[in-house]
């Protein structure tokens, strides 16, 4: 009976010092040296190198992807997404520009009396693009009241030395002249904004804005106008938007 090396194991191999890894073997820590890929533990089979196919027999990799949650429904192929609006279609709601605010060229729905009289000048000559109901309405409305105050006052202004006519027209004394004066000012100053904003109305229902010749029509013309201006939008109008920065 001879007694046990205690540098040498049964198979003859030496047996490295406490702490220090064998020989070609791995150290601890669990990274391999030289480059060599890393083995699976005793009983799992060995992933195949990337890009390659499993071995039959095998189970293939799970995919990279997380699986869908349970309860939530992937749209079918061909189908929008939650929030887009399908093919050829407008999404609902209005543009937003910058700071969420509705751009300049787009239509502002449920636009307030200040800032529908405010696009109405900034858009004098723009003869492309929608208005809607509320901004043609209140500049309408605003348009409206403005005559009929000045008028007023210049009536009782010019009450003042004022003469008849031999057919009893009233004709009004010299403090009717200024506010006479503001009203032609006003009068011919907003035609052109007017035709353009009558345009755009046309517009946000889909027809042309060349339908205001209908005007021409004595009393027909503007009832036709009237009719048409209080219909509500239509998606298809959002053909004449041209949109800018």
């Amino acid at each position: 009976m001879t007694d046990r090396n205690d540098g040498a194991d049964e198979q003859g191999g030496a047996v490295p010092p406490y702490g220090r890894p064998p020989q070609g073997g791995q150290p601890q820590g669990g990274q391999p040296q030289g480059g060599q890929p890393q083995q699976p533990p005793y009983g799992q089979p060995t992933p195949p190198p990337y890009g390659q196919q499993a071995p039959s027999g095998h189970p293939p990799p799970p995919p990279l992807n997380d699986p869908p949650q349970p309860g939530s429904a992937q749209p079918s192929y061909g189908q929008p997404s939650y929030g887009q609006a399908p093919y050829g279609q407008t999404p609902q709601g209005p543009a937003s520009g910058q700071g969420g605010a509705v751009p300049l060229w787009a239509p502002l729905y449920g636009a307030g009396p200040v800032a529908a009289v405010k696009r109405f000048f900034k858009k004098y000559a723009d003869f492309t693009g929608r208005a809607s109901r509320s901004e043609y309405w209140w500049v309408v409305l605003a348009n409206t009241v403005i005559w009929f105050v000045l008028s007023i006052v210049g009536f009782l202004a010019g009450l003042p030395g004022s003469t008849t006519d031999y057919d009893g027209t009233l004709e009004p004394g010299p403090g009717f002249i200024p506010f006479g004066f503001v009203l032609a000012v006003l009068l011919f100053g907003t035609i052109v904004p007017f035709l353009s904003l009558g345009a755009r109305r046309l517009h946000d229902i889909d027809l042309s804005g060349w339908l205001q010749l209908i005007n021409l029509v004595p009393s027909l013309g503007g009832f036709v106008l009237f009719i048409l201006s209080l219909l509500g939008p239509k998606p298809a109008g959002a053909r004449f938007d041209r949109p800018r920065a």
